[in-house]
């Protein structure tokens, strides 16, 4: 990729700068944001919230070159922003869903306190998409370059992007890379994300008394702890993967040799062949007692995101641009998945976690710092004008 910081190290300080004085206005965009209640599983809510967006997002970037509205049913809409800029463009994620359902916001509101922002999805994401917008808007007002950008509105994310992975694909196609802006780990700019894997292991056995003829049924019950212990033999940390047996069913009645029981699985693997490897061993599952069934479905929610020699090349730009604030920006390895990595199975460089700092994700603990806010905003910065000028 060979590309490197075009800002001088005045130039990223007058964005730092800008920033600074801007502040109250960041951290208000943000409480507007989070005050617009968008769960995954609430239409409504979702296209009230995106409305909202688009509103704001007009406000703030001004006219938009192109705007493409995908509809999706049972799921929230996938709106695309497309604005002029020098050079090819670069593909900039952010999902507006949430995990949080509607009324959360009347018993824990937007809250700021000191240096810490709370409040639902306050942490992921929703402060990853105020800092990229302005750091763009700094740019703009200080006429320093802006490249050529796609901004993509997701509002599947926290389900599994099953309505939206094909369309972000689609889109990582026609860009030079991207830049997602989930929430940082501990400050970390991600560079790999394991693969996800959601599996269900179902035995079918045969009914019978189990008290007046115990030999007549085969137990489905007795026969997926056998599987589960087989499926658990997959599990190998040293090469990243883990398999997590998280809920088990089956039968019906104490006195009832069980028919059916059924185990759900999550799977996460840090390399392409570890999911070859699972896949196998799924395929060679055999009962131990032949008059049961097993079955295995599901399959891979999300490929693997690896640390690729691009991915490696994206990362030291940021971290070129970091340094010249004086900030050390480290990177992580993460076993959640995001849509970076069905951006990265498209072929083209991805960095992610260049949003948030903060933590809690997913829990009432969820926070991200105003600090954090404005050095990840001035980061994101110069990594935009590296793109005009390179």
């Amino acid at each position: 990729m060979q590309i490197s910081p075009a800002l001088t190290e005045q130039q990223q300080s007058a964005v730092a700068e800008f920033l600074a004085v801007h502040e109250k206005e960041m951290v208000a965009d943000i409480a507007d944001y989070v005050s617009q209640e968008s769960p995954s599983d609430d239409k409504d809510a979702l296209t009230s919230c995106l409305h909202w967006l688009d509103g704001w997002l007009d406000e703030r970037l001004g006219k938009v070159a192109e705007s493409e509205l995908h509809e999706r049913e049972g799921a929230g809409d996938v709106r695309i922003r497309r604005y002029a800029g020098a050079g090819e463009p670069l593909l900039l994620l952010a999902h507006y869903d949430t995990v949080w359902p509607k009324g959360t916001l009347a018993q824990w509101p937007f809250e700021r306190t000191g240096d810490v922002l709370t409040g639902p999805g306050v942490f992921d994401m929703k402060s990853g998409l105020v800092q990229a917008v302005w750091a763009l808007r700094a740019l703009t007002e200080l006429g320093l370059p802006r490249p050529r950008y796609t901004l993509a509105l997701n509002g599947d994310e926290e389900t599994g992007s099953r309505a939206s992975a094909e369309l972000l694909q689609a889109e990582a196609k026609r860009s030079r890379a991207a830049l997602v802006f989930e929430a940082s780990a501990d400050g970390a700019v991600k560079t790999a994300r394991k693969g996800v894997g959601l599996f269900t292991v179902t035995v079918h056995g045969q009914e019978a008394h189990a008290g007046l003829d115990p030999t007549a049924g085969a137990s489905a019950v007795h026969e997926l702890a056998h599987q589960i212990l087989a499926c658990r033999e997959l599990h190998d940390l040293s090469a990243g993967t883990s398999v997590n047996i998280g809920v088990v069913h089956g039968g019906t009645r104490s006195n009832v040799t069980a028919g059916e029981a059924v185990a759900h699985l999550d799977v996460r693997v840090a390399s392409a062949a570890e999911s070859r490897r699972i896949d196998a061993g799924f395929a060679a599952l055999r009962p131990v007692n032949e008059d049961t069934r097993v079955v295995v479905d599901g399959g891979w929610n999300r490929p693997v995101f690896e640390r690729t020699e691009e991915v490696a090349e994206l990362y030291g730009l940021a971290r070129d641009c970091a340094k010249q604030l004086g900030v050390e920006l480290a990177e992580t390895a993460v076993g959640g998945a995001s849509d970076g990595n069905f951006v990265q199975q498209a072929g083209i460089p991805v960095l992610d976690g260049i949003g948030a700092v903060g933590a809690g994700a997913h829990a009432r603990s969820e926070h991200a710092t105003v600090s954090g806010m404005l050095e990840r905003s001035a980061i994101a910065a110069g990594v935009l004008a590296a793109f005009a000028e390179n």
